[in-house]
């Protein structure tokens, strides 16, 4: 049978994780500067690429992991490095280039992956279907799954209202303060990825 219980506890960690509150600065730093049906479709790549990474780590998570011999905690690092680069990127600036802005699709790199499908996002589906008890505790699971996917899209879907209101100099500030938060995220990640590794040592 479903499981409720489940579902609500997967859901709430994946939010918590994939913040779709916090990621609609970032995602509206990234985009802007592009006309609104790209910026619409792009919201749909994003999410896209992040339930295809999320699904296929889902099923084959833990396979892939050991076959390139790497743990949890060196996911969580890598991922938080790369974070850390791309909010420097937006802090000096260098997304307002038109090379930036305009040719790279950031909507697969790095919305739909690593800031939404990242470490933290991942390891939690990959314990979650592990430990899920039947066909009903699967089914739970990847109803969280789908229903948080969803909820991203919504909210990407609908952040672009705000572009229509803080206009280009709005655009900038949020540019630079999606930059400061999405580096203490990277920087909280490698953390978690140390603090990981020293424990198990």
């Amino acid at each position: 049978m479903f499981d409720a219980a489940l579902f609500g506890s997967l859901f709430l960690t994946l939010f918590v994780i994939m913040d779709p509150p916090g990621i609609t600065p970032i995602f509206l730093a990234l985009t802007a500067g592009r006309p609104a049906k790209v910026q619409r479709r792009m919201a749909w790549q994003a999410v896209a690429v992040a339930f295809g990474v999320i699904t296929l780590f889902g099923i084959m998570g833990r396979r892939i992991l050991a076959y390139l011999h790497v743990d949890e905690s060196s996911l969580m690092i890598a991922g938080g490095l790369l974070l850390l680069l791309i909010a420097l990127d937006l802090l000096t600036g260098k997304t307002d280039e038109p090379k930036q802005t305009k040719d790279v699709n950031v909507a697969l790199v790095p919305l739909g992956m690593p800031l939404l499908a990242g470490p933290g996002a991942i390891v939690s589906v990959i314990l979650a279907v592990e430990k899920a008890d039947g066909l009903g505790g699967q089914i739970s699971v990847w109803a969280a799954i789908a229903a948080m996917h969803a909820v991203l899209w919504l909210t990407l879907r609908h952040s672009l209202l705000i572009i229509r209101v803080i206009k280009d100099g709005g655009v900038v500030l949020v540019t630079r303060l999606a930059g400061m938060m999405l580096s203490a995220i990277a920087v909280q990640q490698i953390i978690n990825g140390v603090t990981q590794v020293v424990r198990g040592a």
